[in-house]
Protein backbone atom coordinates (compact mmCIF):
# COMPACT_ATOMS: atom_id res chain seq x y z
CA UNK A 1 0.00 0.00 0.00
CA UNK A 2 1.12 3.39 -1.12
CA UNK A 3 1.76 6.05 1.80
CA UNK A 4 -0.72 8.30 -0.21
CA UNK A 5 -3.08 5.93 0.12
CA UNK A 6 -2.47 5.44 4.00
CA UNK A 7 -2.59 9.24 4.73
CA UNK A 8 -6.22 9.47 2.51
CA UNK A 9 -7.56 6.76 4.87
CA UNK A 10 -6.36 8.53 7.86
CA UNK A 11 -7.38 11.60 6.42
CA UNK A 12 -11.16 9.94 5.92
CA UNK A 13 -11.33 8.42 9.07
CA UNK A 14 -10.65 11.81 10.80
CA UNK A 15 -13.10 13.65 8.57
CA UNK A 16 -15.57 10.41 9.90
CA UNK A 17 -14.89 10.90 13.21
CA UNK A 18 -15.28 14.98 12.92
CA UNK A 19 -18.94 14.04 11.99
CA UNK A 20 -20.15 11.90 14.31
CA UNK A 21 -18.92 14.57 17.00
CA UNK A 22 -20.91 17.23 15.70
CA UNK A 23 -23.53 15.32 15.46
CA UNK A 24 -23.22 14.10 19.13
CA UNK A 25 -22.82 17.41 19.96
CA UNK A 26 -25.94 19.16 18.45
CA UNK A 27 -27.75 16.05 19.42
CA UNK A 28 -26.44 16.36 23.22
CA UNK A 29 -26.31 20.33 23.41
CA UNK A 30 -24.77 21.63 27.14
CA UNK A 31 -27.62 22.42 29.80
CA UNK A 32 -27.42 26.07 29.76
CA UNK A 33 -27.87 27.84 33.19
CA UNK A 34 -30.59 29.06 34.51
CA UNK A 35 -30.74 32.17 36.66
CA UNK A 36 -32.62 35.35 36.90
CA UNK A 37 -31.18 39.32 36.21
CA UNK A 38 -32.20 41.53 38.62
CA UNK A 39 -30.38 45.18 38.66
CA UNK A 40 -31.63 49.13 38.74
CA UNK A 41 -31.31 51.63 36.49
CA UNK A 42 -30.76 55.17 36.31
CA UNK A 43 -33.96 57.13 34.86
CA UNK A 44 -32.12 57.65 31.47
CA UNK A 45 -32.57 53.94 31.64
CA UNK A 46 -28.13 53.27 32.29
CA UNK A 47 -26.69 52.06 35.44
CA UNK A 48 -25.67 55.32 36.67
CA UNK A 49 -27.70 58.68 37.96
CA UNK A 50 -29.06 57.10 40.90
CA UNK A 51 -31.18 59.48 43.02
CA UNK A 52 -28.46 58.85 45.86
CA UNK A 53 -28.77 62.89 47.46
CA UNK A 54 -31.75 64.03 48.15
CA UNK A 55 -33.63 66.38 50.80
CA UNK A 56 -36.40 65.44 52.70
CA UNK A 57 -39.63 64.93 50.84
CA UNK A 58 -37.53 64.60 47.66
CA UNK A 59 -38.56 61.91 45.31
CA UNK A 60 -36.46 59.75 43.70
CA UNK A 61 -36.85 57.86 40.52
CA UNK A 62 -35.24 54.86 39.39
CA UNK A 63 -35.89 51.52 37.30
CA UNK A 64 -36.54 48.08 38.70
CA UNK A 65 -35.51 45.32 36.04
CA UNK A 66 -36.37 41.55 35.99
CA UNK A 67 -35.60 39.52 33.11
CA UNK A 68 -36.33 35.87 33.49
CA UNK A 69 -33.67 33.32 32.44
CA UNK A 70 -35.19 30.42 34.27
CA UNK A 71 -36.22 28.60 31.17
CA UNK A 72 -40.01 28.44 32.54
CA UNK A 73 -42.67 30.47 33.48
CA UNK A 74 -42.03 31.73 37.44
CA UNK A 75 -43.73 34.12 39.83
CA UNK A 76 -41.58 36.20 41.93
CA UNK A 77 -41.66 38.72 44.68
CA UNK A 78 -40.15 41.79 44.47
CA UNK A 79 -39.76 43.99 48.30
CA UNK A 80 -38.16 46.89 48.44
CA UNK A 81 -37.50 48.40 51.87
CA UNK A 82 -35.85 51.96 52.77
CA UNK A 83 -34.58 51.70 56.86
CA UNK A 84 -36.58 47.94 57.31
CA UNK A 85 -39.72 50.18 56.07
CA UNK A 86 -41.34 48.58 53.49
CA UNK A 87 -42.10 50.59 50.45
CA UNK A 88 -43.46 48.06 47.85
CA UNK A 89 -44.09 44.42 47.84
CA UNK A 90 -45.14 42.77 44.82
CA UNK A 91 -45.89 39.99 43.31
CA UNK A 92 -45.57 38.99 39.26
CA UNK A 93 -45.36 36.23 37.10
CA UNK A 94 -42.46 36.09 33.93
CA UNK A 95 -42.86 33.70 31.35
CA UNK A 96 -39.59 31.88 29.76
CA UNK A 97 -37.01 35.11 28.59
CA UNK A 98 -39.60 37.97 29.32
CA UNK A 99 -38.86 41.10 31.20
CA UNK A 100 -40.31 43.31 33.27
CA UNK A 101 -38.80 46.62 34.23
CA UNK A 102 -40.61 48.70 37.11
CA UNK A 103 -40.01 52.90 37.66
CA UNK A 104 -40.24 53.19 41.06
CA UNK A 105 -40.22 56.56 43.46
CA UNK A 106 -39.78 56.99 46.61
CA UNK A 107 -38.89 59.43 49.19
CA UNK A 108 -37.69 59.95 52.84
CA UNK A 109 -38.95 61.77 55.29
CA UNK A 110 -35.44 61.81 57.51
CA UNK A 111 -32.08 63.16 57.45
CA UNK A 112 -29.14 61.44 57.08
CA UNK A 113 -26.51 59.64 55.31
CA UNK A 114 -26.03 56.22 54.14
CA UNK A 115 -29.55 55.47 54.41
CA UNK A 116 -30.51 52.00 53.15
CA UNK A 117 -32.67 51.33 50.04
CA UNK A 118 -32.76 47.59 49.50
CA UNK A 119 -34.57 45.37 46.93
CA UNK A 120 -35.12 42.07 47.67
CA UNK A 121 -36.57 39.46 44.74
CA UNK A 122 -37.92 36.31 46.23
CA UNK A 123 -38.31 33.27 43.63
CA UNK A 124 -41.75 31.52 44.87
CA UNK A 125 -42.51 29.90 46.40
CA UNK A 126 -39.20 30.30 48.71
CA UNK A 127 -40.50 33.57 50.51
CA UNK A 128 -37.57 33.18 53.31
CA UNK A 129 -34.48 33.50 51.35
CA UNK A 130 -34.09 36.48 48.61
CA UNK A 131 -33.09 34.72 45.47
CA UNK A 132 -31.22 38.13 44.54
CA UNK A 133 -30.75 41.19 46.58
CA UNK A 134 -29.65 44.80 45.22
CA UNK A 135 -29.04 47.86 48.07
CA UNK A 136 -28.46 51.58 46.96
CA UNK A 137 -27.06 53.99 49.85
CA UNK A 138 -28.68 57.33 50.00
CA UNK A 139 -27.64 60.72 51.47
CA UNK A 140 -31.39 62.97 52.59
CA UNK A 141 -30.27 66.01 54.01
Amino acid sequence: MKIDQKISYILLAIIILGVIGVFYILMNPLPYERFTEFYILGTDGKAGDYPTNLTVGETGTLIIGVVNHEDKSTDYQLVVNLNNYTLKNETFNLKSNETKNITFTFHSNQTGNGQKLEFLLYKLPDTQQPYRTLELLINVQ
